[in-house]
Formats: structure tokens, sequence, C-alpha cells
């Protein structure tokens, strides 16, 4: 049975499962559906055409599904999607999307958020990531699955960080960081591949040797940008008996060669 506290105001339009709860003061519009298992703490804010998954928790006083900080906005009925298992924390705000992008802002599954992050319109954000207190993404930013954003970073509008990546606390992130790589400083630079994350992901050592090999290519080695995906490309090749290695060689080289922004170098 749904559990929706005496002071809390829920739309009647609202779609809830029956085992939702709903904490003391909060509000949830009528456009909004939340799936089976989800926790919504004191004082949150719900609103917009926001539809969340099953099993998810959102501390007091967070404001979900707010309209865009985009002065381009016009009232559009953009959304707001998130996904499973997600762990959202205090005072964090993640906004719907605009028409001048796909009109979506997405959470996935299993992604931990902590206090006073911000998720702007349009982001895309996938599996397994965590954002400690503070990080802050402009609109139209990618950050894929088991990225790590540290505290009170900030990250650019239209950046993407790729699978694996990080970010360092109190960073300044204007360029793409790519797949496996860490990233930090006031504007962000590369520091390396994230070794110890990837050998706690699984990642054999023979798939980590060839990550770091593909770094120097691309960071250490003097090459220019194109000779470097020149040779990253060439490596992806030469590995192709050890099919995991081979991919994740492609998804570096992949990621780097479709970059708009630049990534950081």
């Amino acid at each position: 049975m749904t559990r929706i506290h005496a002071s809390a105001v829920v739309d009647s339009k609202a779609d809830l499962a029956d085992d939702v709860e709903i904490g003391p003061y909060s509000i949830i519009g009528p456009n909004v559906r939340i799936g089976a298992g989800t926790k919504v703490g004191s004082h949150a804010v719900i609103e917009g055409f926001t539809t969340i998954g099953q099993g998810n928790t959102f501390a007091h006083f967070t404001a979900i599904g707010g309209v865009p900080q985009d002065m381009k906005y016009r009232g559009e009925p953009t959304q707001l999607i998130i996904g499973d298992r997600n762990t959202i924390r205090e005072f964090t705000t993640i906004h719907t999307g605009t028409v001048q992008d796909g009109g979506i802002t997405r959470i996935g599954n299993d992604n931990w958020i902590m206090a006073y992050v911000h998720i702007a319109h349009d982001c895309q954000v996938g599996n397994n990531t965590i954002f400690a207190s503070n990080a802050q993404i402009a609109g139209h930013v990618h950050v894929e699955d088991w990225a790590i954003l540290g505290g009170m970073s900030g990250v650019h509008q239209f950046v993407r960080i790729g699978q694996h990546g990080m970010l360092g606390g109190a960073s300044a992130l204007v360029q793409d960081i790519p797949p496996f790589v860490m990233a930090a400083g006031e504007k962000a630079s590369p520091h390396g591949i994230n070794v110890e994350g990837l050998k706690r992901r699984g990642f054999s050592t023979e798939t980590i040797t060839a990550l770091r090999q593909a770094y120097r290519v691309l960071y250490k080695d003097g090459l220019s940008f194109e000779d470097a995906k020149v040779e990253i490309q060439k490596m992806v090749s030469a590995s192709v008996a050890d099919t995991a290695t081979a991919e994740r060689l492609a998804q570096f080289h992949d990621f780097i060669a479709a970059s708009t922004r630049g990534i950081v170098r």
C-alpha cells in the first residue's frame, strides 16, 4: 500500500506504484510517474513530466523535474527519465530537457548522487556513476557508465566524460575526458589511466597495460592528435586475438575520434 504522509501534497493525476513512500511536506506533481519500491523523503519536490523507475531513494529537500535553467525554454512539455535503484541525496537538483536537444534529461540505473549535486537540462547520465557532493554539470553533458565526479567539480555544457573516467575534486572541466582516463585541476588536465578503478571492476592486467600504452601514445609520445589516433587504431587491430582488450582500445579510439569539443590535453 502506498504510504503518503498526511502533510504531503500529491496531485490526483500522479501515477504512483502501490508501495511508494512519500515523506512529510513533499510535493508530487500531476505528470509524475514513480515506480515500485521508491522512497521520497521530506520536503522534496518532484514535478514536470518526470518518470522514475523502481527502488530509488530521494533524500529530503531534493528538487526533481524542475524547468530548465535555459532562457530559450518556453514551457514545452520536455521530460526527465530516471531509471532504477538510484540514490539521490539532499538538495540535489535535476531538470527536464529542452527542445533544442532531444527533449529528455536521462539518468540510468544504480547511480550514487550525493548532496547538492546539480544535473542540468538534457544531460545523459549512464549507470553506476558517482557524483560526489557539490558536483555540478551544465546542460547537454554526457556522463557514461562507471564515471566518477569529485566533490565541488564543475563541468561545462556539451562535455562528455567517458566510461570509467574520473574527474578530481574541485576541478573545472571544459573538454571531454576519454574513457578510463583521470583528469583534475583548476582547468582539468589528464593524469593517467584510472588503474585502481579498472582493477576493482575486473579488468585484466593485459587490458590495463594496453590502455596505459594507448594513453602514452595519446599524451606522452609527442605525436599530433591525428597521428595518435592512427597509432591507437593500429593497436586495436593488433589486439584482435584478445577480444576484451581490442574492445576497450576501440572504445578509447572511437571516443576521442568523435570528440567535438576536444579532449583534455
